[in-house]
């Protein structure tokens, strides 16, 4: 059985809980679908390498849950919505380098902060991403190299790059600039476009999540 990690968004703060994955883990049970919804420390309250080690955790875990459960470690989804994009790409781009570790066979990105220096240049979130880092990227270079996604590439993994119409216009240019980048790396990126706003894209009944997933599912099937 194929299995789904879910990260939540919310900039990386503990305001926002798994609570808003939960309607997407739901679904993807009625899908014949196993899901991991994780619940991550946040940066606000915690720093940030609790954030960034939680999440690898998170995703190495599924190991030992193989033992217990029927799922098949060789098609394992990465989804983040928002903040969540980014610590997906992220935690991917780390376990590349790690022969023993579970390496997903897709990273999915709904409405993804996946240029960390451009979206503290355009100070998405209020401030959101200095505030998780602890700084900008002036003063902190090499977090954000390590944690930007679009620092990361190529990934080596097929990725779906997913915006919403009506959603912030400097989140979806994110997206785009990723997209842009992570095809001319040379990485496998489908891209997909629907209608809606920020949080449509986590609402198991519209129709841009239902692209998303059967997208995503193919991949899995094909892996």
């Amino acid at each position: 059985m194929p299995v789904v990690i879910l990260l939540h968004g919310g900039f990386w703060r503990s305001r926002w809980t798994l609570d808003l994955m939960e309607p997407l883990a739901a679904d993807l049970e009625r899908r014949g679908t196993a899901s991991w919804n994780v619940e991550y420390r946040r940066a606000d309250r915690h720093g940030w390498d609790a954030t960034t080690a939680d999440v690898d955790t998170a995703v190495r875990y599924l190991a030992r849950l193989a033992r217990q459960f029927p799922i098949d470690l060789a098609r394992v989804a990465l989804v983040g919505h928002s903040a969540g994009g980014q610590l997906a790409a992220r935690v991917a781009a780390d376990l590349l380098t790690d022969a023993a570790a579970v390496h997903p066979a897709a990273v999915v990105s709904l409405a993804g902060i996946l240029d960390l220096i451009e979206a503290q240049r355009r100070d998405l979130g209020d401030g959101a991403v200095a505030a998780a880092l602890g700084g900008d990227p002036a003063t902190l270079p090499q977090v954000y190299a390590a944690a930007s996604p679009l620092l990361r590439l190529p990934l080596a993994i097929p990725q779906i790059i997913v915006t919403a119409r009506d959603d912030n216009p400097g989140i979806n240019d994110l997206s785009s600039r990723y997209a842009a980048a992570a095809q001319a790396a040379g990485d496998n990126v489908t891209v997909i476009e629907g209608d809606g706003d920020h949080f449509t894209l986590i609402d198991p009944g519209s129709r841009i999540w239902a692209d998303t997933c059967a997208q995503m599912l193919d991949s899995l099937r094909t892996s």
